[in-house]
């Protein structure tokens, strides 16, 4: 399909640009005739968009030039009378509808064959308070919203370096959503830069109706069925910028609080913010404890379940942990019921009322919990087992990585039920398997630095080392240890 311009044709353009934007039909789309000179003018732009004492300003000066002062182009009026922060010319129609539905103003003046187009928004959005998911106990409170304006200007306050880059791309055949790729030039791999800007500029998708997720999905289209995370999300800017600086790609979507950092290897993902806002001996110990607790959550329940299955391994010293009560629902079922349960009661705090809060909480911990034991249904055993693996699931800082660790946790209980020990070990490979053979967005291994062996960052890895203020290598071999 052709793109279509501004001919100079004042009739035709006006009826080219309403026919696009419907001031007549659309309450929110404002249309204002001006009379400029002696010349008339119409300006467009979305209410609620905009800031209205900016439009107020703008129409105010515009409506007391003289006709001696209306150059005879549009190049001219631009350069001569456009005493504005941020003004261009466009002369596609197209991007002119999209510039008044992303919340710019556009004006029109009669005989010109160019649209000026103000930056003049003011979106409508919430504070930057610290995001409830990536909360610290120590380190900045501020968090991205849902504007990507205002989530740029937190990652440039951080990083005042003028090499610091923001390229702005519109992703999305009906949604036209703003994607910002912030990169730091000369820190980041080049041939990945290039790789994603040339996805994000070809990227076929009607609309990102879920935000950074759609777009995940468009940008890293394989392998679905793997349940290991591709990228690493952050809703805290100085966690972004601290992967900026590490040489390290940020995508900001509009509508979304959360950035994608890539490429983001298994490590880069477990990663938390607390672990450097504490010195090294506590973030060290932070950061082994989170790994510790993710290896629990794991393989707890299926190496009990395992246990129970083949009781005469047991040890006298661990006699105590047999099931003290016989039920009428077996074990595996048991556990399968739970962790539907566990994600049930997760879902329907998250639909409660504030106010409904504490009922909840009665019925989930005195009700499913002590009545299920006495009822006969569950033994106390597997109760406290996986009220543990529950609580251990919530010290992952991504969602994704978590939910990896619950479905790759029932994989080797339901093997495990099925066929044993000779499940269990079949599980343990299939796991190995998926873990192995992912990939980052990059193309490197989803386990370095573990594959390919590097014992330098591999302790970076496991020992939180000291702030390095040195710059990276941008052509290194691949992800560092970082702060981020």
């Amino acid at each position: 399909m052709m793109e279509e311009n501004l001919s100079g044709q004042w009739a035709g353009d006006l009826a080219a640009l309403r026919r696009q934007l419907r001031p007549d039909a659309n309450f929110d789309i404002l249309e204002r005739r001006l009379w400029i000179g002696g010349r008339e003018a119409y300006f467009y732009h979305v209410t609620g968009f905009v800031s209205d004492i900016n439009v107020q300003r703008i129409l105010q000066f515009f409506l007391g030039l003289g006709p001696e002062q209306i150059p005879g182009t549009a190049e001219e009026f631009l350069a001569r009378d456009t005493a504005f922060g941020s003004v261009q010319l466009e002369t596609s129609v197209d991007k002119l509808v999209t510039a008044v539905l992303s919340g710019l103003g556009i004006l029109l003046v009669e005989g010109y064959r160019s649209g000026l187009v103000f930056d003049i928004r003011n979106y409508p959005s919430r504070g930057v308070q610290e995001p409830d998911k990536d909360r610290v106990l120590r380190g900045s409170r501020d968090g991205f919203s849902e504007t990507i304006i205002a989530n740029t200007a937190l990652i440039r306050r951080r990083i005042r370096d003028p090499r610091l880059r923001l390229e702005i791309f519109q992703v999305g055949t009906a949604s036209r959503t703003d994607i910002a790729l912030v990169y730091v030039e000369g820190r980041v791999q080049e041939p990945l830069l290039q790789k994603i800007r040339k996805r994000l500029q070809t990227v076929q998708v009607d609309a990102l109706t879920m935000n950074q997720e759609s777009l995940a999905e468009c940008l890293y289209t394989h392998r679905w069925y793997n349940p290991f995370p591709k990228f690493k999300y952050t809703e805290r800017p100085d966690t972004a910028a601290a992967c900026l600086l590490e040489g390290n790609l940020v995508i900001l979507v509009d509508n979304s609080p959360a950035a994608m950092v890539l490429p983001s290897s298994v490590f880069d993902i477990a990663e938390a913010a607390d672990d450097y806002y504490f010195p090294p001996i506590t973030g060290t110990y932070l950061r082994i404890t989170r790994i510790l607790t993710a290896l629990v959550a794991l393989f707890l329940i299926p190496v009990y379940l395992l246990l129970m299955q083949n009781t005469h391994w047991l040890p006298e010293a661990l006699s105590f942990i047999r099931p003290a009560e016989n039920v009428n629902v077996p074990l595996v079922f048991q556990i399968l019921i739970l962790e539907l349960a566990v994600d049930g009661l997760r879902l329907a705090s998250v639909n409660t009322p504030s106010m409904l809060s504490t009922p909840l909480s009665i019925i989930a911990g005195i009700v499913m919990g002590d009545f299920s034991v006495q009822s006969g249904w569950f033994n106390s055993e597997i109760m406290l087992y996986m009220a543990f693996v529950t609580v251990a699931n919530y010290t992952q800082t991504s969602y994704e990585l978590g939910y990896a660790i619950k479905f790759l946790r029932l994989l080797l209980v339901v093997l495990t039920s099925l066929f044993n020990v000779w499940g269990f070990g079949l599980g343990m490979a299939v796991m190995a398997l998926a873990i192995v053979t992912n990939k980052t967005i990059a193309g490197t291994s989803y386990l370095y630095p573990l594959i390919p062996f590097r014992w330098r960052e591999v302790k970076n890895r496991f020992f939180r080392p000291r702030l390095s203020h040195r710059y990276p290598e941008p052509d290194a071999d691949s992800r560092r240890g970082k702060s981020c």
